[in-house]
């Protein structure tokens, strides 16, 4: 049974772990782009509003971005139906970035008012072993895949050719003659 949900977890890790990078490389573009809204006032009162937040109004908070971006997804569904593939592509990763994005930035911000909620915390501890887990997974995939790529690369293909051969030859292998008289 593990054998036969074996690739099912691998996508699965995968595809978590796409979440996980893209998490970790949007979290900072956000806070640059933050930065650079002049309205200063605005940030400052944004975040005197999110210390006095009580926790649980913060798990309200962080669904807010995806929440946000659905009518987006909506529409990146229905650009699809119509035919308008890359379009609808283009939308449903634009709304995907925005809404990861901001949710990494306020995540980042409500930090530690979030793990004050023991659940909170349960689900966070969760979520890291996980990633860890899922990266234990995918990793030796990962390793393998890179090791055979660079056996394919520029400086190896007289060395992937020769290995190629040797299969070839082991496949056309003429079968056993069998003795007369027999």
């Amino acid at each position: 049974m593990r054998r036969v949900l074996r690739p099912a977890l691998v996508f699965i890790a995968i595809v978590f772990l796409i979440e996980a990078w893209l998490w970790d490389r949007l979290e900072p573009v956000v806070s640059a782009i933050v930065e650079l809204i002049p309205l200063k006032r605005l940030k400052a009162t944004l975040a005197r509003g999110i210390e006095k937040l009580p926790p649980i109004c913060m798990v309200g908070l962080l669904a807010l971005p995806a929440a946000a971006v659905l009518p987006l997804k909506f529409l990146a569904v229905w650009l699809m139906s119509e035919g308008a593939w890359l379009r609808g592509l283009c939308v449903f990763l634009f709304a995907k970035t925005a809404a990861l994005g901001t949710t990494a930035f306020v995540f980042d911000a409500g930090r530690e008012k979030l793990l004050q909620l023991a659940w909170f915390r349960k689900f966070h501890d969760w979520v890291i072993w996980l990633r860890k887990s899922a990266h234990e997974l995918v990793d030796p995939i990962v390793h393998r895949l890179k090791y055979r790529l660079r056996l394919l690369g520029p400086r190896h293909v007289p060395r992937a050719f020769r290995l190629l051969q040797r299969i070839r030859r082991r496949m056309h292998v003429p079968p056993p003659v069998p003795a007369k008289g027999v």
